[in-house]
């Protein structure tokens, strides 16, 4: 397997900022397997990088990310060409122990590693930011949206009780998490902004210039500074319980994987992957086809 990127560019536009872009654009930046590692690789080049102190993290294209690509096939073959970052290890393991395993090393490991990255990071976010989108945004110090950009979670249409990293109830009151998670009905940039999950709503037009500049504000800070600011607030919102919240919501989410292939002989409600789609997008707006209800 070729150790080249595909999916992911490494940018480097001013002193001290690096930006990652995911360039998948032609399916909305969905994620698979290489997608996952080659963004992990890049966060790491950037925090290895000592002149780097602030990570912008893109997208090409019209929208943010769809979220997981659920067309990707031999997940574990294609697993197996990357080195594992988190000691999660057992994914060829028979039943949910294999499916568990997995997900605890490409998305809640990623994530978790990605939000305790020692450097200020800043998602630009446009367009659909959708389920599994979540996880690349959330995890990030500072969110800039575009005046289109859309936060949704489709899962529940799937059986499923949300995304695997749930960070739900800490990104906007508990209420308005419910909501959004039974609804499936996106919140729109502005909202998402009351709410207080998303930091500026700029143009669209403007987006990369904005984020830019607020990244280069952050970088003429002390790096130590910015650094210990990172982890008081991360700390805080850990002691508030956050972590074992997300382990007991992911623990959740595998067993209801276990019931869908109990009842319906897939890890989802196939009748909800057609109803997800549909809420993602309007119609003629579909950044690929509906996938058929046995492709996940």
């Amino acid at each position: 397997m070729t150790t080249e990127p595909v999916h992911i560019r490494y940018e480097r536009p001013d002193a001290g900022v690096a930006r990652i872009v995911m360039d998948r654009g032609e399916r909305a930046n969905a994620q698979d397997t290489r997608f996952l590692y080659e963004l992990n690789a890049a966060f790491d080049r950037a925090a290895a990088e000592d002149d780097v102190r602030v990570i912008i993290l893109a997208a090409n294209g019209k929208h943010f990310s769809a979220g997981h690509d659920i067309r990707e096939r031999d997940h574990l073959a294609n697993q197996d060409g990357f080195a594992p970052v988190t000691p999660f290890q057992q994914h060829h393991r028979p039943g949910a122990e294999g499916r568990m395993s997995r997900e605890e090393e490409i998305y809640t490991g990623f994530c978790e590693r990605w939000r305790n990255l020692p450097k200020i990071t800043i998602a630009a976010v446009q367009g659909k930011c959708v389920s599994g989108g979540l996880l690349l945004c959330w995890p990030c110090d500072l969110i800039v949206a575009a005046q289109d950009a859309q936060f949704q979670d489709v899962t529940v249409a799937m059986g499923i009780a949300g995304v695997e990293w749930f960070a739900h109830p800490w990104e906007m009151p508990a209420r308005k998490a419910k909501e959004m998670l039974l609804t499936g009905d996106p919140i729109a940039a502005e909202e998402a902004r009351a709410l207080g999950f998303v930091n500026r709503v700029v143009p669209a037009a403007a987006l990369a210039e904005e984020t830019l500049a607020l990244a280069r504000q952050i970088a003429r800070q002390p790096s130590f500074a910015t650094k210990m600011v990172k982890q008081a607030v991360n700390g805080a919102i850990d002691a508030q319980g956050r972590h074992a919240a997300n382990q007991i919501a992911f623990a959740l989410h595998h067993l209801a994987h276990s019931h869908a292939m109990e009842v319906h002989g897939l890890p989802v409600d196939p009748a909800g992957i057609h109803a997800s789609v549909a809420k993602k997008y309007a119609p003629g707006e579909e950044p690929f086809r509906a996938p058929e209800a046995d492709e996940k």
